[in-house]
């Protein structure tokens, strides 16, 4: 069977192309591949250190003496204080003494990219499309190729990779031998969609892991072996990548406890399989499946602007899990929910396979007119799915649809509801617009819930 050719890379000339063809001006390139990489920032975790912190030196004693008590713990300790540096000034503490010259490349150093820049924006200057520099590039492999390892964290988003091939395979290479336990990997346009080099699997130590904008390397094609055996956290923001490649993933991270994939390249569908997840987000994200197939330590799903833009809707299966608690925010009439193997409808009634019983915390995000009305007569099915439901959230959106009204029938069904009549203690309203539905809505809930 011949291989298909890899597909062409998004590139600066191939989005402007594209967006000539939709109408759109090419001024708006720069601004839109912006807004992408703060949002992108939004969702990276917090470096463990800061550059912005200041330190003392204030001596204790009354004569302002100069002993260095600090230099007499031992070197376990001390190489825990350069672990709680920035790169640059762990690096400095070799000049206080020769006790502390070789220490800094021992202990488990926190590189950070953004700390090494000298303009003035330093670490906290958001991520720009072309804010990257040949010089920040160089730096990081000086410190890599200097330090002997291990790296509690290496925290790279301000190089364009395309433009740095050499010092990609570089990094990986260096760090896959020296070890890292958490890797911060964005990589800047363009190409939007470079390819990640499958060395990234070599990090066999690293527990924590965030990538964004790569193209997601051909799984199809590694060897059976290949895994994160010490995966914890996983985090793929703006990534193109198959289905096969997500499943691999869930499948070779035997103890991955939280999955993040947001501002997809591609379309999701999700089969959860896993004995170890216990949080999954899905953020702005175009989803046309998501399964719960078996994840019994699963017990958050959280998923936020999860639509499809083709005329199909998305479907959120529920089958084993169940430590599950906390779900949303579920759409009614754009989400379609299946549990186990019964499609809810409008008709559907309440019973032990059509439920999921364990969930307490549950999040519906609803046009602002209720009235619309395939999405007013889903609410009631929505609702008869989780049955001990105790923490009700609702988020509320604009929409051009007329407005609409509750009717009789929307009331007396939704009265009917176990979750409505003896389980809600808390209901949080999101976005109020002070609409005459949203307002009937609540009081209606509230006057049916159990005081």
């Amino acid at each position: 069977m011949d291989r298909q050719p890899p597909p062409p890379l998004i590139t600066m000339e191939a989005m402007l192309h594209m967006m000539a063809i939709h109408g759109v001006g090419a001024e708006m390139l720069n601004p839109a591949t912006d807004l992408m990489y703060d949002f992108v920032h939004s969702l990276l975790p917090f470096p463990p250190v800061s550059a912005a912190a200041s330190l003392s030196a204030i001596s204790s004693s009354p004569g302002g003496g100069s002993e260095d008590r600090l230099s007499a713990h031992p070197d376990a300790i001390l190489r825990d204080v350069v672990s709680r540096l920035p790169a640059k000034d762990a690096a400095r503490t070799a000049v206080l003494s020769s006790r502390w010259r070789p220490l800094w490349r021992s202990a488990p150093l926190v590189l950070v990219d953004a700390h090494l820049l000298q303009s003035a924006g330093g670490e906290d200057s958001p991520l720009r499309a072309g804010s990257g520099s040949g010089s920040i590039t160089a730096a990081v492999s000086r410190v890599l190729e200097a330090h002997r390892g291990p790296f509690r964290c290496v925290n790279l988003t301000r190089s364009s990779m395309g433009a740095h091939r050499a010092e990609l395979a570089l990094w990986l290479g260096l760090l896959a031998v020296k070890g890292v336990e958490e890797f911060v990997f964005v990589n800047r346009p363009w190409p939007l969609d470079f390819p990640l080099p499958t060395t990234i699997f070599s990090l066999a130590s690293v527990k924590r892991l965030y990538l964004g904008a790569w193209g997601f390397p051909n799984t199809s094609v590694l060897p059976r072996g290949t895994a994160f055996p010490h995966l914890l956290e996983l985090g793929l923001g703006c990534i193109a990548m198959e289905d096969r490649d997500l499943n691999f993933l869930l499948a070779r991270s035997p103890i991955l406890q939280t999955l993040v994939v947001y501002a997809s390249q591609t379309c999701v569908n999700l089969r959860i399989i896993s004995r170890s997840l216990r949080c999954v987000q899905l953020c702005m994200c175009r989803v046309h499946d998501v399964s719960v197939v078996d994840a019994p330590r699963l017990e958050r799903l959280l998923l936020w602007n999860v639509t499809n833009k083709e005329k199909v809707r998305t479907r959120v299966k529920f089958g084993h899990a169940p430590k599950l608690r906390s779900v949303g925010y579920l759409m009614p009439g754009v989400h379609v929910l299946e549990i186990g193997n019964t499609i809810i409808k409008a008709e559907t009634r309440a019973s032990p396979t059509t439920i999921v019983p364990s969930v307490k915390t549950l999040a519906l995000e609803l046009e602002v007119h209720f009235g619309v009305r395939n999405e007013a007569k889903m609410i009631p099915c929505f609702l008869r799915c989780f049955p001990n439901i105790e923490t009700l959230h609702i988020k509320s959106e604009e929409t051009d649809q007329p407005a609409g009204k509750l009717n009789q029938k929307f009331m007396k069904e939704t009265s009917s509801i176990e979750c409505v009549q003896s389980h809600i203690r808390e209901m949080i309203f999101h976005e109020y617009h002070g609409e005459r539905s949203e307002l009937a809505f609540l009081k209606f809930i509230l006057g049916n819930a159990q005081g």
